[in-house]
């Protein structure tokens, strides 16, 4: 080191500190005051105690010197990237000693734990057992179950002792890997600072690593991970079973298409409960809006007089109107009838505080008596054979080996569509936040200024608009009738609690909700290829639900 001193931090490099007041005093006029002065107009953009004229005025001089600030930000940028890019790599160099000997340092330390930590229970063991012959010695002629409780109690305390001793040993190992992963967090920390705040792909990939690895407990590995772990050994033992079986081979690429195309439909019912679930709720109506949007776009496109007819109106004959505007007639109607249902479950709920449990559970009832009531549970036949190749078709990629033809299924492509939109309200909206909040603590929330009520509603009519999509998407892969979507609730709600959206509420993700889809689709199919009954399929899927639950009401229990 050109320090001559012993460097116990990076930030005790002399070199180092130069580096960063060199670049402070090169980006100050320029990146530094670009950022300074965003911060200042979007503050003066939302202050309302001043006039409008005095606040455009201000904003106005501002926007004047951040042109000033960029142009000398461009005019330094080759030289701060050159100091920034030589700093780096100085960083880079000086921190490996220091990281090597604080590594040296902590795995003594835990050495010298480990074997402090052996002696300690060597001889609280050995006291335990000396105790406990002193008693039968003291006892032996006394009363037996006097005996027995003394033995209980020195029993105990020697656990007692084994436990206390445990905790502080992984205290102590606990503190040595965190001091480790310190020195590697300071070296990054400080590229960034160099930097100006911009992030390295191999640096943030290293420290998530050593964070994991700091972090790991098996226990709570098992506890996050058990069920998904056994869910892979299943699917390994059909592949394993199903060519022995003379099924054939599971994973091919016809079947894992086959596979999302199924869950092309699920994914925007799964979508739509998982907000539900987040507040804490449920929704039972889900199979039910599926039966209204597929028989209401089936009715719409089906080519020809329906031989359906509602509540004595009809039969129609819709096939005069231009195809594209039936297919946006038939989405929107679709839409905008699963939504005010579910507005109506939602109204309930948000309003009366009543649980979505027995609001959808009566809508669930509604939509059911009034579609077999008014179409008499006859099927509305099949849509259009274009309209259906266009959007429910598939496109052909080529043949394999044997000729069996690849196709990939068009119904893919919007159930993409709707994780992406799902995803950006989720994750990137203020809707999205409140939607945590609220289910988080809905009092909470309440304090804090979000309407509870407006959330609530609000996301009962996403879930319909889901719905509404997915069940015009539906009535492309069968025939509809009035029991279409029939257990697709089950489904819905299964898929998401496998994915890790918490009954408990305010936990959970969007890509928790696909993924669970895809399991218990692909759960369904594995256990169709292998020829089991679909009866005792059902049985398989209550027990991958009860062990979801379980696992996610210990997660629960365990942070409370």
């Amino acid at each position: 080191m050109e320090n001559n001193i012993e460097i116990r931090t990076i930030e005790e490099d002399r070199k180092i500190q130069e580096y960063s007041q060199r670049l402070r005093d090169l980006r100050k006029d320029g990146e530094t005051r670009v950022a300074d002065l965003k911060i200042e107009i979007a503050a003066l953009k939302k202050n309302q105690l001043m006039e409008a004229a005095d606040r455009e005025r201000e904003v106005e001089a501002r926007k004047a010197d951040l042109e000033k600030a960029k142009s000398i930000a461009a005019a330094k940028k080759a030289e701060v990237n050159a100091l920034a890019k030589e700093a780096v790599s100085y960083v880079n160099s000086a921190s490996k000693p220091i990281e090597e000997a604080v590594n040296a340092k902590q795995n003594a330390r835990m050495a010298k734990a480990k074997a402090y930590y052996q002696k300690e229970v060597e001889e609280i063991k050995a006291n335990g057992e000396k105790r406990k012959e002193k008693i039968r010695s003291e006892f032996s002629s006394g009363d037996p179950k006097v005996l027995k409780s003394e033995l209980s109690v020195a029993d105990y305390e020697t656990k007692s002792a084994l436990f206390d001793a445990k905790s502080r040993y992984n205290h102590e190992i606990d503190k040595c890997k965190a001091a480790k992963n310190q020195a590697y967090v300071d070296h990054v920390q400080k590229n960034r600072e160099l930097r100006n705040g911009k992030t390295n792909f191999a640096e943030d990939v290293k420290m998530k690593w050593l964070n994991y690895k700091t972090n790991f407990r098996p226990s709570q590995f098992f506890l996050s991970n058990g069920l998904y772990i056994t869910i892979l050994i299943f699917f390994i033992v059909c592949i394993i079973l199903a060519p022995l079986q003379g099924a054939g081979n599971l994973l091919t690429l016809p079947n894992i298409l086959t596979i999302l195309e199924q869950c092309s439909t699920r994914m925007f019912y799964a979508l739509g409960v998982a907000g539900l679930i987040l507040l804490a709720g449920t929704d039972l109506s889900v199979g039910r809006m599926v039966a209204l949007g597929s028989v209401t776009t089936g009715l719409i496109l089906h080519p020809g007089m329906n031989i359906v007819s509602f509540m004595g109106m009809g039969p129609w004959d819709f096939s005069p109107i231009p195809m594209l505007a039936r297919v946006l007639m038939a989405l929107i109607l679709s839409i905008i009838l699963c939504a005010a249902f579910s507005a109506f479950a939602g109204f309930f709920s948000a309003k009366l505080k009543m649980h979505p449990f027995i609001s959808t559970m009566s809508t669930q009832l509604i939509i059911y008596g009034l579609l077999f009531f008014g179409t008499s549970g006859t099927p509305v036949g099949s849509i259009d054979r274009g309209i259906k190749d266009l959007i429910g078709g598939r496109w052909l990629l080529g043949y394999l080996a044997n000729g069996q033809a690849i196709t990939f299924p068009k119904l893919i492509i919007p159930a993409i569509i709707a994780v992406i939109v799902a995803w950006l309200i989720w994750n990137k909206t203020t809707f999205g936040k409140n939607m945590y909040a609220v289910g988080g603590n809905a009092e909470a929330a309440s304090v804090s200024g979000i309407s509870v009520f407006w959330v609530t509603l609000g996301v009962f009519i996403m879930a319909g608009v889901f719905y509404g999509c997915g069940a015009f998407l539906e009535a492309f892969r069968a025939n509809a009738s009035a029991g279409t979507g029939q257990g697709y609730e089950m489904d819905a709600i299964a898929a998401c609690v496998v994915g890790g959206i918490s009954f408990n509420g305010g936990i959970g993700k969007i890509g928790g909700a696909v993924v669970g889809v895809i399991i218990f689709t692909s759960l369904t199919y594995c256990l169709t290829f292998l020829g089991i009954d679909t009866n005792l399929q059902f049985v398989f899927k209550g027990f991958i639900i009860l062990a979801a639950v379980t696992l996610d009401s210990l997660k629960y229990l365990k942070k409370k």
